[in-house]
């Protein structure tokens, strides 16, 4: 069972109709303590990481207490934001910290014109063997919209450049991210989906 996280962030309905489309077994829990006995945890979100601090310490004590047993851990959008340690777009508000850095506003290089939010299809830059990635190939398109992005570390699997070349996929040991939605990237998206589900069998 799939412990899927709704803190308002808005996007769980899609989130839910792709993982029913792979056969996934998931609830969502109303309190930290449902976490527990979870197989795996899907963090989703849309929208300004401020709406994270609704997972305050209780969430926070039991999402890391489950990824420190090696329970997977998989944030989407914002939901792999709060894996790091906070963002610009919301100053005070903590990230999980189980990835190093902060989340920075795109911005283009002085005098050129960036469209924020990036939002629609881009490619997959490969940097790393991964798990999540396992059977598509470097350039695969997936479908964005963010105006935040996290810095490319040592954890980023697979990158993407609109101006800033950012991290579009973490992966380190069983936490793994991805900064765009696989639940609007078509077969790409639903590959990446049952990676993940493969990984939590």
């Amino acid at each position: 069972m799939i412990a899927l996280v709704d803190y308002g962030a808005g996007n769980l309905t899609s989130v839910k109709k792709a993982l029913s489309s792979l056969g996934a077994t998931f609830h969502v829990p109303s309190s930290p303590d449902e976490v527990r006995s979870a197989n795996a945890v899907i963090v989703p979100g849309v929208g300004h990481f401020g709406a994270t601090a609704r997972l305050d310490a209780p969430w926070r004590d039991v999402i890391s207490e489950t990824t420190r047993r090696g329970t997977p851990l998989f944030g989407i959008c914002v939901g792999m934001q709060w894996l790091f340690e906070g963002s610009e777009e919301a100053p005070g508000v903590d990230g999980l910290g189980v990835m190093p850095g902060q989340i920075a506003r795109l911005a283009g290089n002085a005098g050129e014109r960036l469209k924020v939010p990036h939002v629609g299809w881009n490619a997959l830059t490969f940097a790393a063997p991964a798990r999540l990635l396992t059977g598509l190939a470097s350039g695969s398109q997936v479908y964005f919209t963010h105006s935040y992005a996290a810095p490319v570390t040592t954890d980023c699997v697979a990158s993407t450049t609109h101006a800033n070349t950012f991290a579009s996929v973490v992966e380190r040991d069983n936490i793994f991210g991805v900064q765009f939605h696989p639940e609007k990237s078509g077969d790409v998206g639903l590959h990446i989906l049952r990676n993940f589900l493969e990984m939590c069998r």
